[in-house]
C-alpha cells in the first residue's frame, strides 16, 4: 500500500480544485505541499512517466465522502498536466455516461440523495507523450440488496422510479409497471 489520502466531503464548494491549484501541484514532490488529491495524482503521473509502468489510485471512503468527485478531480488533473484538457475535454467524455450510470446504480441514502451504490474502475490510457487518449469505466459490486429492501428514509435505485414515472408511455406498456 502506498500513500493514502482521506477525503472528507465538506458539502459545499471550496476553491481548492481550480485550475491554479492544479498548476501549483504540478511538478511538485509528494509532501512538499499540503495533502490533496492533486498531490496524489501528480505522484502517480510522475511515476508513470519516469518508470513507464501503470499506476493506480485507489479512492476509498464512507458513503458520501466524495470518492466519485475525487476521481473526477484526478482526471481533470491528468487532462490538464498532460496537455489534453483543452484539446479533447477528456474528463467530460469519460463521464458523459454518468447520468445513465447514476440512474441505474445510484439511490437515495440517509446521507446523500444521489449516492453511488457501486464501485467504479476507471482506466485511463495515455500516449507516448503522456497525453490522455481514452478511458474505460467499469462498475462492480452493485448493492443488490437495495432492489428488495431499503432502510427507513432511503430509496431504491433511481431507475425504478424513472421507469414507473414512464409507465404510461407505449414502449413501457409490456413491462407491467404501475404507479
Amino acid at each position: 500500500s502506498g500513500i493514502v489520502l482521506v477525503a472528507i466531503n465538506p458539502y459545499e464548494q471550496l476553491p481548492i480544485y481550480e485550475q491554479d491549484v492544479i498548476y501549483a501541484y504540478s511538478g511538485q514532490n509528494m509532501g512538499d505541499m499540503d495533502p490533496h488529491i492533486f498531490a496524489v495524482a501528480e505522484e502517480a503521473y510522475k511515476q508513470m512517466a519516469r518508470d513507464e509502468k501503470n499506476q493506480s489510485i485507489i479512492v476509498s471512503g464512507e458513503s458520501g465522502a466524495g470518492k466519485t468527485v475525487s476521481a473526477k478531480y484526478a482526471m481533470r488533473f491528468f487532462a490538464t498536466v498532460g496537455g489534453s484538457a483543452s484539446e479533447t475535454n477528456i474528463e467530460a467524455k469519460v463521464l458523459a455516461s454518468s447520468p445513465i450510470m447514476e440512474a441505474i446504480g445510484n439511490a437515495k441514502t440517509t446521507r446523500n440523495d444521489n449516492s453511488s451504490r457501486f464501485g467504479k474502475y476507471i482506466q485511463i490510457g495515455f500516449d507516448k507523450r503522456y497525453h490522455i487518449i481514452g478511458a474505460n469505466m467499469r462498475t462492480y459490486l452493485l448493492e443488490k440488496s437495495r432492489v428488495v429492501f431499503q432502510a427507513e428514509d432511503e430509496r431504491n435505485y433511481h431507475i425504478f422510479y424513472q421507469l414507473c414515472a414512464s409507465s404510461s408511455l407505449p414502449e413501457f406498456k409490456d413491462l407491467g409497471l404501475s404507479k
